[in-house]
């Protein structure tokens, strides 16, 4: 199937990609969460999870597999297919309105997984993401920055972006920003 209406929404943690999806939302647009359907396969796939961690506990688990890349692969290969069938299912469901929608994925560009023809990335640069993750989330710097550091550069997913919403400034901004980027995407009807 061709998803010709789907917008892949991107970045890196702690850019507000969140932010962005429930200005979007405000908006009337509809939003395929891959991080909501993560927690779905996650406690559907519990028991081979723990079998190879010893856990299915998001938060510890997210400790062992961002210190060990080996991990986090094993991790991916057992959710990541299972996220993928979901993620294009509700895809098919919306296709047939014939409005643009959006799917909120963070591992768009490192997937490569995704038919979508268009993406827009929300950026905040390295120093801010750090920033925020110390602060939201209580992270070291350690932690914050081996955490940024399994996803592509931000700069990068802007580069190959096909529209780049900016989020380093104040809410403001940033609603500024979500305005600007839908006058642009009702240009594709």
């Amino acid at each position: 199937m061709s998803y010709e209406h789907a917008i892949a929404l991107t970045g890196s943690i702690a850019t507000g990609k969140s932010t962005v999806c429930n200005l979007l939302k405000l908006h009337g647009y509809r939003i395929i969460d891959a991080d909501a359907i993560a927690h779905e396969v996650l406690v559907d796939k519990a028991q081979e999870v723990t079998a190879l961690f010893g856990t299915a506990d998001r938060t510890r688990l997210g400790a062992i597999v961002f210190a060990d890349a080996a991990k986090r692969q094993a991790l991916e290969a057992i959710v990541h297919p299972e996220i993928r069938r979901r993620i294009l299912t509700r895809c098919e469901e919306l296709e047939p309105l014939g409005v643009p929608y959006f799917v909120d994925i963070p591992l768009f560009f490192e997937s490569g997984a995704y038919p979508f023809k268009y993406s827009v990335v929300v950026y905040a640069p390295r120093k801010q993401q750090i920033a925020r993750l110390k602060k939201e989330r209580g992270y070291d710097e350690a932690e914050a920055t081996r955490r940024i550091d399994t996803q592509l550069p931000i700069e990068e997913k802007k580069r190959r972006a096909s529209w780049v919403i900016d989020n380093s400034g104040d809410i403001r901004h940033l609603t500024r920003e979500v305005d600007q980027f839908i006058r642009k995407i009702r240009e594709l009807d």
